[in-house]
């Protein structure tokens, strides 16, 4: 047990002073050149920008800090993207890779090559307890805010769908809003926006992953019971790009050797 605890406590150390060296620009000199990537800057403990310090902070941000390391690079450069963002910036080549929440799904795999998922998290419904409304079922006839881009709003078409609670018929549909034939769906540019939506009555519900969710929690609002899906996080790189086996190698790694499982505790 002993030797475990001390393993684990020499590994973090280890961690805590590769990732900080590769902040400060204090790597070895046989690293090069610098990696950008992409990640966001709104999710507590996962990517979040403090605006007067211009650093970002977060186990994404830690992750890919470690995983540039490892690839040998010199520096990271870290660009704030988001769901309605990513996919344009990396299919550009304005980022490397997205640490961002961007999970894996099949849809994305056309386009983007992933390394095995470094985070699984869940996608939720949030509700105002003032709603009343307790469960699911009870979003017939109501209007649920998601975000624009996001994988949130097919996998809750999915879910309403086999529940029964909409029907096959898509009434109407534009990248703002879907009638669906028992629900309407609304979807915004940022989750600060879905957030205010949600406040004021404007949306019913809310659906996102948890970990986003969490930002915006409060004594006010509560989760419904019934889950919509598990969204499993990876690293994406461009289909077949120079860095795609490169990166999904440093990922495995990095679960296989427990340093994914130490930054994750960190920030839990």
């Amino acid at each position: 047990m002993r030797g475990t605890l001390r393993k684990k406590a020499a590994l973090l150390i280890a961690l805590v002073l590769s990732i900080g060296m590769l902040a400060c620009g204090c790597t070895d000199s046989a690293g090069q050149g610098t990696l950008k990537v992409g990640v966001r800057d709104d999710i507590m403990n996962f990517g979040y920008l403090n605006e007067t310090t211009g650093k970002y902070y977060g186990l994404e941000i830690d992750i890919a800090a470690e995983m540039a390391d490892r690839l040998g690079y010199a520096d990271v450069e870290y660009v704030t993207v988001t769901p309605d963002t990513r996919k344009d910036m990396l299919l550009r080549g304005e980022v490397d890779c997205i640490v961002a929440t961007y999970s894996i799904a099949e849809s994305r795999e056309e386009n983007f090559d992933f390394s095995d998922p470094y985070y699984t998290d869940s996608t939720v419904v949030v509700v105002e307890k003032s709603s009343l409304i307790t469960k699911i079922e009870e979003l017939k006839g109501l209007n649920i805010g998601t975000m624009a881009g996001s994988n949130a709003s097919p996998l809750l078409a999915t879910k309403l769908y086999e529940l029964g609670i909409i029907g096959e018929e898509v009434i109407s549909n534009t990248d703002t809003f879907t009638q669906y034939d028992g629900v309407s769906v609304t979807k915004v540019p940022s989750y600060q926006e879905l957030d205010a939506l949600l406040e004021q009555g404007t949306v019913d519900a809310a659906c996102m992953d948890r970990c986003i969710a969490e930002t915006y929690m409060d004594d006010d609002r509560l989760y419904l019971a019934t889950e919509i899906a598990d969204q499993n996080y990876g690293v994406a790189t461009q289909k077949d790009s120079e860095i795609s086996a490169k990166v999904a190698e440093v990922i495995r790694e990095m679960l296989d050797d427990g340093t994914i499982d130490l930054i994750i505790d960190k920030w839990n």
